[in-house]
């Protein structure tokens, strides 16, 4: 019996990259993709690489009929959206699995502070489970509610866990420095993402306010067993995805780089999507596009006594479609690598 799915803004970048994942997922029949902006049309004509892989046309919103007809519900809208859906679906006795951030946060003042709207179901994030599995993989499997990591805080948690999770860096000296493709800012127009406004150029953004900020900084905080306050920049670069992500930490004693090495490799010995690449190899974006692979490698800098972590995802991939493919597996009971074992495109 194949899980029966729908998306919820379908036809934006994340849920394009969760139609072709699933297009090809042994285990998933897509029963609805919605979208507000091209009802009526066949989703290959809107991104035609999925011509004779995606058949279905593009619905407007129907939540009663996808709570009746889906196993699980994928949104992929701004914040603030969601929360009506998940409430129908969840009501249905069905699984929902948000991709944008309005359930990442435990508590809902956080995300009313940086978000600046009121969370709407305050008492459903007592219900949800951050997606991020390489942490939270027995929460995930007995989830209905996941709330779908974001893309920097991906790449940034997981760069980072392994140190914090064995006590090893000064949580007050965490620096996280990341580089975004455009497709991270969505596809609605903004000048900012015009080509030329973005073609040859490298600019820092929201800087000290980003809101992937608090994201970083609770799951990092429990990792730590503490609270933790960090400066995090983000970038946007001239190509279409990647990020890039190189994070600063003070070590709590010194170490050899053999050392730190090695509690990386007890950390993500199982892991299948987190790759520790070998000293000489530092990551790259282009190694992992169309991938849901997060490279990482940390360097230890004698010097300074500071550890530097870089790490690279797909921003689209395992910094979000294919990270809520590989929570949507967990839910089911599916090995987590179905339909997501495939590495990513070069060049």
């Amino acid at each position: 019996m194949k899980i029966k799915v729908g998306i919820v803004g379908a036809t934006g970048y994340a849920g394009a990259e969760l139609v072709r994942i699933l297009s090809a997922h042994p285990g998933v029949e897509m029963k609805a993709l919605v979208s507000q902006s091209y009802v009526g049309q066949s989703f290959c004509e809107v991104y035609p690489h999925l011509y004779k892989h995606v058949p279905q046309h593009c619905r407007a919103l129907d939540v009663p009929a996808l709570a009746k007809e889906c196993d699980v519900v994928f949104t992929a809208l701004p914040h603030g959206h969601a929360v009506p859906v998940a409430r129908e679906v969840l009501d249905a006795g069905k699984k929902f699995i948000d991709l944008g951030a309005d359930f990442r946060f435990k508590r809902p003042e956080v995300y009313e502070e940086w978000y600046k709207v009121k969370h709407e179901a305050p008492e459903l994030l007592q219900k949800a489970v951050y997606g991020l599995p390489e942490l939270h993989r027995d929460e995930i499997k007995k989830a209905s509610l996941v709330g779908n990591p974001g893309c920097y805080p991906t790449s940034v948690i997981l760069g980072l866990a392994p140190l914090l999770k064995n006590g090893l860096v000064d949580t007050n000296t965490v620096i996280a420095d990341s580089k975004s493709g455009v497709s991270g800012a969505g596809r609605g127009l903004a000048l900012g993402t015009h080509f030329t406004e973005v073609n040859e150029n490298f600019r820092a953004y929201n800087v000290g306010a980003h809101r992937h900020t608090p994201e970083i900084e609770q799951e990092l905080g429990g990792l730590a067993g503490q609270d933790m306050v960090i400066s995090f920049t983000p970038h946007l670069t001239p190509m279409n995805r990647g990020i890039l992500s190189t994070v600063y930490a003070k070590l709590t004693r010194q170490m050899t780089l053999e050392q730190v090495r090695s509690v990386y490799e007890d950390f993500y010995r199982s892991e299948f999507f987190v790759r520790l690449l070998p000293p000489a190899m530092l990551p790259q974006t282009k190694a992992v596009a169309g991938s849901n692979h997060c490279d990482v490698v940390p360097v230890v800098d004698p010097r300074t006594g500071r550890v530097v972590v870089i790490s690279a995802i797909d921003n689209l991939v395992k910094g979000a479609a294919g990270q809520a493919v590989q929570n949507m597996n967990l839910m089911f009971g599916l090995p987590e690598i179905t339909g997501l074992d495939r590495p990513g495109l070069y060049p």
